[in-house]
């Protein structure tokens, strides 16, 4: 295996679950905001997941000290520093305006700190991409129209927008409209489904708009699914490592992974929240070559399907295939 990183395009990653402990305590003293933990390691304590809400319950907690433009920016920063050593030279990145501005945080101030962090990264690290703003779909659809209704001015600065929080109860066919506006305001559309939802989630989320499915890993249940998915070359961002941390599957060895490359799917592995997962994007890669026995060139696809999946121009996705092809043992 070559120890050059393979330029990779990190598809799905919720900037909110970068927030590293240690972080999440020094932006709370900066902020003089309380935290409900006595130190960094009875906060790490709590990573222990039974489920996608109880994840939820403490991303939300732990978000609440982010109050400034700065502080996203930094948050953005230490993200984007992490990723250009693990390879990823094109990110698009998912955040959560409606956990903020509920807190009375203005989404300028979000958009802002993050489309900082990101010119910082495309001048030091020479990284591209964009940012995809999600709506929480256990909120009002008319709160989510509305936040997109109140960044409509600004569509120009944003990558698409997309849909995350918890899946169960919660179809995407409830967002359609919400979806058709963003398609209006030449916004791409992406959506998480088919994680704790069923493949029917799935079949929404593409009847609705969905360009690429965050997640997807249950499509494996319904053939029909499956075959549509391959033909259409529908791309499936997957986060192994996030799936374990929430008892989607029992164990890495357990991951369909294989299978879904086997069925020819346009399979892409992210890190999703990685503080909170235990592994970015190439710790995602190394755990999965080892826990699924896949042979070494799986990394080299994985690295062609993001760049292929990504919302990338022409150029810049011949330019990095063109990087990839030339690394030693991808010939």
């Amino acid at each position: 295996m070559s120890t050059v990183p393979l330029p990779m395009a990190e598809l799905h990653l919720h900037i909110e679950g970068t927030f590293e402990p240690e972080e999440v305590f020094r932006m709370a003293r900066r902020n003089g905001v309380a935290l409900p933990w006595s130190d960094v390691d009875d906060l790490r304590r709590r990573y222990d997941f039974d489920d996608l809400q109880s994840f939820l319950d403490l991303y939300y907690s732990c978000m609440s000290v982010l109050r400034t433009r700065a502080d996203f920016a930094e948050l953005a920063g230490a993200y984007f520093a992490r990723a250009h050593r693990a390879g990823v030279a094109h990110a698009e990145i998912f955040f959560d305006p409606q956990a903020h501005t509920s807190r009375g945080v203005a989404v300028d101030d979000v958009i802002d700190g993050l489309l900082d962090a990101f010119e910082q990264a495309r001048t030091a690290y020479g990284m591209t991409g964009g940012l995809i703003m999600c709506f929480l779909r256990d909120r009002p659809v008319e709160e989510a129209m509305a936040t997109l209704e109140a960044v409509a001015p600004r569509a120009r600065e944003l990558l698409g927008v997309g849909l995350d929080s918890a899946e169960v109860g919660y179809p995407p066919e409830l967002f359609g409209e919400v979806f058709a506006r963003a398609r209006e305001l030449g916004l791409h559309v992406v959506a998480h489904a088919g994680e704790e939802g069923p493949p029917a989630y799935v079949w929404q989320a593409l009847r609705v708009g969905a360009e690429r499915i965050d997640h997807g890993v249950r499509s494996m249940e319904d053939p029909e699914l499956v075959a549509h998915l391959r033909d259409r070359r529908v791309p499936l961002t997957v986060c192994p490592l996030s799936n374990v941390r929430l008892r989607v599957v029992p164990e890495l060895a357990a991951h369909p992974l294989p299978a879904m490359l086997a069925a020819g799917l346009l399979v892409t592995v992210h890190s999703d929240d990685p503080a909170y997962f235990g592994g970015y994007l190439d710790e995602n890669l190394d755990q999965c070559l080892s826990a699924l026995d896949l042979a070494d060139d799986t990394r080299a696809l994985l690295a062609r399907n993001s760049i292929e999946a990504s919302f990338a121009d022409a150029d810049r996705k011949t330019e990095l295939l063109a990087r990839l092809q030339v690394l030693p043992g991808n010939n």
